[in-house]
C-alpha cells in the first residue's frame, strides 16, 4: 500500500472521533461518548464508574489534543488527525494505547454487568452507541475475543483499539 492510500485509510477513522460531523474532534466528543455509553449501561454519571469513565474521556482527549492539535484551537482536524496523531503513533502503537487506557478501563467497568469482564455483546452495545454498525460491531467484538470465551479483556480491546487506528487493516 503506498504512503497515499495509507494516509486516505487512517483518515477515514477519524470519523469515528468526529461523533456531531463537524470536521474537528473536540472535547465535547470524547465526554458525548461518556455520557452515551453511561446512558446504555444505565450508569449515573455521578458514581464512580461515571466519575471514572468522564476522567478516562478527558484524559483520552488531553493526549489526543497533545499529539494532534497543532494550532492550539482546542480542536483538532482531519489533517491535524492525520500529520499529527496518526503518523506518530504508526510508529508506536502502544502510545495510542496509552493515551486511550484510562477510557478504555473506566468504560470496562461501565460495561462490566456482572463482574465477570465485558461481554461480547455488551461489546457490541457499546460500539453501536459509539457509531459503529451492529454487523460490523459484532465482527468487531468476535475478532476480538482472541481466545474464544466471550469476554472481552482489557488488553484484548486496547490492542485491538490501537491497531484499528493506526493500521489500514483492522
Amino acid at each position: 500500500m503506498d504512503s497515499a492510500q495509507y494516509d486516505r485509510e487512517i483518515a477515514s477513522r477519524f470519523a469515528a472521533f468526529d461523533q456531531d460531523h463537524d470536521g474537528c474532534i473536540d472535547r465535547e466528543e470524547f465526554s458525548g461518548a461518556a455520557a452515551a455509553l453511561l446512558a446504555e449501561f444505565g450508569v449515573t454519571a455521578r458514581s464512580d464508574k461515571g466519575q471514572a469513565l468522564y476522567s478516562g474521556a478527558e484524559a483520552f482527549w488531553q493526549g489526543m489534543a497533545g499529539m494532534a492539535d497543532v494550532d492550539g484551537d482546542e480542536r483538532v482536524s482531519r489533517e491535524e488527525f492525520l500529520t499529527g496523531a496518526v503518523k506518530r503513533l504508526r510508529d508506536n502503537p502502544r502510545r495510542f494505547a496509552e493515551i486511550a487506557r484510562p477510557f478504555l478501563h473506566a468504560a470496562i467497568a461501565v460495561a462490566d454487568e456482572d463482574g465477570r469482564g465485558v461481554t461480547r455483546a455488551a461489546l457490541v452495545r457499546g460500539l453501536g452507541v459509539l457509531g459503529v454498525a451492529a454487523e460490523a460491531a459484532d465482527g468487531v467484538a468476535a475478532a476480538v475475543d482472541g481466545d474464544g470465551d466471550g469476554r472481552i479483556g482489557e488488553d484484548e480491546l486496547l490492542t485491538a483499539f490501537a491497531e484499528y487506528y493506526v493500521t489500514p487493516e483492522p
